[in-house]
């Protein structure tokens, strides 16, 4: 039986949209949610990079488009891309909302939010423990998502996707607007176990 239900598919598909949307409708069920999203940050049009948003409506920077003129000050500077990932802000807003569901102890399991588990993330390696202490969590279902591999595989998004516990949807343009509810009854399935 599996225990926590990852999206994937290809960027733009709306895999952030059906999570929201799973989401909204799990808190109308009364079932308890941590986690986060990410999403895009534009100006005048244009993508200028990426935050981390909490369920709760906390944000913080994941990444911003490169600025060359910009002193590291000695620390590592980590790219994707034309994007810098701002990883002291990303761990400081989303490693704690970990810590919080893993003590969670009471009779109701929450669904932990993790969009995404990606390549700016994992430049983390508290974020990579925090996941897989996470997936083996008993207080706990993930509802996350995952990019579709294309070149060089990111470990632990394979370490997810060959769970036993874990039920992949792969989203695509054709059935995102139906794969809803097949989602969330995978998702009541696993908050009874």
């Amino acid at each position: 039986m599996f225990k926590h239900v990852f999206l994937t598919g290809p960027p733009g598909v709306g895999k952030t949209t059906l999570v929201q949307k799973a989401c909204d409708a799990l808190v109308s069920s009364g079932h308890s949610l941590e986690g986060f999203y990410t999403e895009e940050v534009r100006q005048g049009g244009q993508r200028t990079g990426f935050d981390v948003v909490t369920v709760r409506g906390e944000r913080g920077h994941l990444s911003r488009i490169r600025d060359v003129t910009g002193a590291s000050h000695g620390r590592p500077v980590y790219t994707v891309g034309q994007y810098v990932v701002d990883l002291a802000s990303f761990e400081s807003l989303a490693l704690p909302l970990f810590k919080k569901v893993r003590l969670n102890g009471g009779e109701n399991k929450t669904v932990f939010v993790l969009d995404e588990i990606g390549k700016m993330e994992l430049f983390s390696q508290p974020f990579i423990r925090a996941v897989r202490q996470t997936l083996d969590c008993s207080s706990c279902t993930i509802l996350g998502t995952i990019p579709i591999p294309k070149g060089k595989p990111l470990g632990l998004v394979e370490e997810v996707r060959i769970r036993s516990d874990v039920r992949v949807f792969t989203v695509s343009e054709e059935n995102r607007n139906s794969i809803l509810q097949e989602i969330l009854s995978a998702l009541q399935q696993s908050l009874k176990q």
